[in-house]
């Protein structure tokens, strides 16, 4: 159950910085605020950890999944 917890935890952060990376791109694109680009990079760098993160997560349960069957 915690494992659970976990990767739902995992998976709303990336949800939330995808939506923070959608409005500050689109901030920078169509408005061309500049600060909005630093804060658009910043998601996606936070992205990037997060789906790492996330990919070993789903590794270690398809893993014990294997064991236990």
């Amino acid at each position: 159950m915690e494992g659970q917890i976990i990767m739902s935890q995992t998976h709303e952060s990336i949800m939330t910085e995808i939506q923070n990376y959608s409005e500050e791109n689109g901030k920078f694109v169509e408005k061309g605020v500049k600060a909005s680009a630093t804060r658009a990079r910043k998601a996606l760098a936070a992205l990037s950890k997060l789906i790492k993160l996330r990919r070993k997560e789903i590794q270690e349960a398809k893993n014990a999944a294997k064991k236990a069957a």
